[in-house]
């Protein structure tokens, strides 16, 4: 019989010790080391040469295509954000804050594939059976395919699965489940990691997609050790502010699609509704001729988002401590446009508040919205107001340059689909390949922050 051993385990980053100590000595958090009983498993003996299946070495030219057959959920921008669908064996990690429609989202897209002849089994270790369906009733994803059940035992999940044969399956919560070769409470960083390694051989075995919901921390990162990350096939991350009715489903990674793809939803009584055109709806209460107000194209995969961003400047109260706080943008980032545009431009922004917020509740982190924040804070500061049908789009470089961004066609496109007239872009573009496609909208190229300025104001 295998001897039992003990060791503690860190629940915030998984370092594991002899013994217990009050602080973790690899991310120093306190009170975080917790006791798990594991098995010691014996090492395989070590095979002569004579064993080794040579077959299983082929050269790459001669392995057989996957080919990727995927599940369509009915949730069409779901399935963008997964790149077309649930592929056979994939294993799908969604993470998000506590009510932000995790549950919902899946629940809805499970019974959309139930509906069109799918077998599914919604696994919850969170809700009972009745209370699964009074949500579902809500949600209008009712359907004979459609099987739930109750368990928090990974051993019985799976040998449910043997019996229904189900053709996807989901797991909420990942942090509810435990498996009974480990002692230790469901949750905890062992438990979590083991149970997500049975679900990985399972779907892999069976070719059958798997989707688990996990919980995230104070800090935003999914529950659990980072190795979860690592084990699933795409990680997706659900987004939103709470004043807000729209949602962002994120992937940040996929090995199936390209990241970070973006979903938009809006979240109503009857569910989670897909917004198929969100630039509409991002720009649909933009204050007009309102100095501070700038319209920029964002690149989110492959989709092309025209959103506002917004910034107010005031005198400080403070002396010698001026606020810069932003909703949307990277703080530091907007350090370093005000630090641009007091060296480069001579604006004098040091006793000066500034705000920054992206309207919508919606977070940019790319480098092609820098011209359009440096010209809010400048139109707010002059109080100058920009012509409302005027977009901008560069990233601006340390020393003042307009520097050219990714994919310009593309936002183009989408800004001439929208009745914009004018653009401010970098001045390296190939300005007769663009034109031809933008007949109708203006190209004014700029090579500094300057030059953008002068254009707009």
């Amino acid at each position: 019989m295998a001897k039992a051993t003990t060791e503690y385990v860190c629940q915030s980053c998984g370092h594991r010790a002899p013994k217990w100590l009050g602080k973790c000595p690899e991310c120093e958090a306190w009170s975080t080391l917790a006791e798990e009983k594991i098995k010691a498993t014996h090492l395989r003996k070590k095979l002569g040469n004579s064993a080794i299946d040579l077959n299983s070495v082929q050269p790459v030219t001669s392995v057989e295509a996957l080919t990727q057959n995927r599940l369509i959920t009915g949730i069409g921008e779901f399935d963008r954000t997964l790149g077309g669908g649930l592929v056979e064996g994939s294993l799908v990690l969604i993470g998000g804050d506590p009510g932000i429609g995790k549950s919902t989202l899946l629940l809805q897209s499970m019974g959309e594939m139930a509906k069109s002849g799918a077998k599914v089994l919604y696994v919850s270790g969170e809700e009972s059976p009745a209370q699964i369906k009074l949500r579902a009733d809500r949600l209008g994803a009712l359907s004979d395919n459609l099987l739930v059940c109750s368990e928090i035992c990974i051993e019985d999940v799976l040998r449910i699965i043997d019996q229904v044969q189900p053709d996807a399956l989901v797991l909420d919560s990942i942090q509810t489940f435990f498996t009974a070769d480990l002692q230790s409470a469901p949750g905890s960083i062992g438990q979590v990691r083991e149970v997500a390694f049975k679900i990985f051989q399972d779907v892999k075995k069976r070719a059958m997609p798997a989707l688990l919901i996990g919980h995230i921390t104070k800090d935003g990162a999914i529950a659990g050790p980072k190795s979860l990350e690592h084990i699933v096939d795409t990680v997706i991350y659900f987004e939103g502010e709470k004043g807000h009715s729209y949602r962002i489903l994120r992937a940040i990674k996929n090995r199936f699609g390209s990241t970070p793809e973006i979903g938009v939803f809006e979240m109503l009584p009857k569910g989670l509704v897909g917004v198929e055109n969100p630039s509409d709806i991002f720009l649909s209460e933009r204050p007009a001729d309102s100095p501070g107000s700038i319209i920029v194209s964002s690149l989110e995969g492959s989709r092309p988002l025209l959103v506002e961003v917004q910034a107010l400047v005031t005198s400080s109260s403070s002396i010698g401590m001026p606020r810069r706080m932003s909703a949307g943008f990277d703080h530091n980032r907007t350090s370093l446009l005000v630090a641009i545009m007091e060296k480069r431009l001579g604006l004098n922004l040091q006793g000066e508040d500034i705000f920054i917020n992206i309207a919508g509740g919606l977070k940019i982190s790319e480098p092609a919205v820098d011209m359009g924040v440096a010209a809010a804070i400048a139109g707010s500061f002059r109080n100058r107001s920009v012509d409302p049908h005027t977009v901008m789009i560069g990233e601006v470089g340390l020393t003042g340059e307009v520097r050219s961004v990714m994919q310009l066609e593309a936002r183009l496109t989408e800004a001439e689909r929208l009745g914009f007239k004018r653009c401010i872009v970098p001045h390296s573009i190939k300005e007769d390949r663009l034109i031809k496609k933008s007949s109708s909208l203006k190209l004014v190229p700029v090579k500094t922050l300057s030059d953008a300025f002068d254009a707009v104001f």
